[in-house]
């Protein structure tokens, strides 16, 4: 029911209906338009109803208000686990009442409110209700405004809490001070925390180093995003000694950094030993054709990486030969993505020379934004029809410069695929 703009008189109706439906157990009001005033319809209905699991109140403006109301009927709710109230126009007032909301209520597992307007004080809040707390697992905090001040209350909170798995804190302005509160916080947090975004926040090396100490001694953590800030090779370095140690992460975002060739030779060298990480995202970072030779160099025999983002890296033809190369042994990439690289046609005519080869692993190729012409487009259809075993399943080639001719011998390629092994290969223009 999202996205109908159906308005507060609309929710009045439907939460009607809730209060007879004992079945439903997942319901969207998202971006419908409703405002404070609607979620009055709540009341009574919420308080009975043990049958709803998910409720979905995104993209509606409530404002502290709306929130406010919402909560004082949450708070005696005994099924819904999962609330979303991202952009939902509210601040630090609809915080404080989340926050008082979750001291009481037990059954909450999942609350996203990201895009919101929550500062410092607001943190603060729920910092509290996450000290008494005892149930909640994930916290969606994206896009707000926490700064450093709310990341140190965020941190302070952690140290007494013990059910906590999932933070999200992406675009806080948190910076280097408040990585190291909330790193400090962490370090002696009592839970298993398995997933740490901690993208867009300004942070520089010297937040990198925090993270680091707190990731080699983590044995819960799976995924830790410090995508789109600017560590630089220096908290590369310190990133790569810490996963050296790390035995537990297995999806690992480095994206946008200022990496260059220097840093991702030392990442490129904790896979030599690691077989947990499966998932590298190192995207728009300069790692240069240097960088591309010294990750590929160790995942030709090495590594236990299933996808591999390599986008926006500048690595060029040349860094595609060494990639191409690569990939003739690589037994374990699944997906792999070379956008906009400037590959151009030698790029592409290396890489073609790799999927006449078998190998039983690569499933998705993205190749998009690379000024690939039909002189590449035809090496590529060549090497598709001359690999009976082919297990590309997905082929991205969007916004390159194939004529019709080019985009005629990929889809030529694609029905010659179907032919031989009945495998359908999606070919994107």
């Amino acid at each position: 029911m999202s996205g109908r703009n159906f308005g507060d008189e609309g929710l009045f109706f439907l939460a009607e209906s809730l209060a007879y439906n004992q079945t439903a157990e997942e319901v969207s009001f998202a971006a419908n338009g409703i405002t404070a005033d609607g979620i009055k319809a709540f009341d009574g209905v919420l308080q009975s109803n043990i049958a709803l699991r998910s409720l979905n109140l995104s993209g509606n403006s409530i404002g502290d208000e709306g929130v406010k109301c919402l909560c004082d009927i949450l708070v005696n709710n005994s099924g819904i686990t999962k609330l979303q109230l991202s952009s939902s126009s509210f601040g630090d007032e609809g915080a404080k009442a989340i926050a008082e909301m979750l001291k009481k209520n037990s059954t909450l597992r999942i609350i996203e409110l990201n895009n919101n307007l929550i500062d410092y004080s607001g943190f603060s809040g729920l910092a509290g209700a996450i000290l008494e707390n005892k149930t909640i697992l994930s916290i969606h905090l994206n896009g707000n405004y926490g700064g450093p001040l709310g990341a140190a209350a965020l941190g302070k909170g952690l140290e007494g809490n013990k059910s906590l798995r999932e933070l999200y804190l992406q675009g806080n302005s948190i910076g280097d001070e408040g990585v190291r509160a909330l790193m400090a916080g962490l370090a002696t947090h009592k839970g298993k925390l398995t997933a740490l975004d901690l993208a867009n926040n300004s942070i520089s090396a010297k937040g990198a180093f925090h993270v680091a100490e707190y990731v080699k001694k983590s044995k819960s953590l799976l995924w830790i995003s410090l995508y789109m800030n600017d560590i630089g090779d220096e908290g590369a370095e310190r990133m790569a000694d810490a996963l050296k140690q790390n035995r537990s992460v297995t999806n690992v975002d480095l994206g946008g950094n200022d990496i260059h060739a220097k840093g991702i030779t030392e990442i490129a060298q904790v896979l030599k030993d690691n077989s947990i990480i499966t998932a590298l995202e190192i995207g728009y970072n300069p790692i240069g054709p240097d960088g591309a030779k010294a990750l590929a160099e160790v995942l030709k025999f090495h590594g236990s990486v299933k996808d591999l983002m390599l986008g926006w890296c500048q690595i060029g033809p040349s860094g595609a030969e060494y990639i191409a190369d690569m990939l003739k042994y690589n037994s374990t990439i699944s997906s792999l993505d070379l956008r906009a690289n400037g590959l151009r046609d030698e790029g592409a005519i290396c890489l073609a020379r790799s999927l006449k080869v078998v190998n039983e692993a690569l499933t998705s190729l993205n190749l998009g934004f690379n000024e690939i012409r039909d002189e590449g487009a035809f090496s590529i259809a060549q090497a598709l029809k001359a690999n009976e075993d082919v297990r590309l399943s997905s082929l991205n080639l969007m916004n390159n410069f194939l004529t019709k001719l080019g985009q005629s011998a990929i889809t030529d390629a694609s029905d010659h695929v179907y032919e031989m092994n009945e495998k359908e290969l999606n070919v994107v223009f």
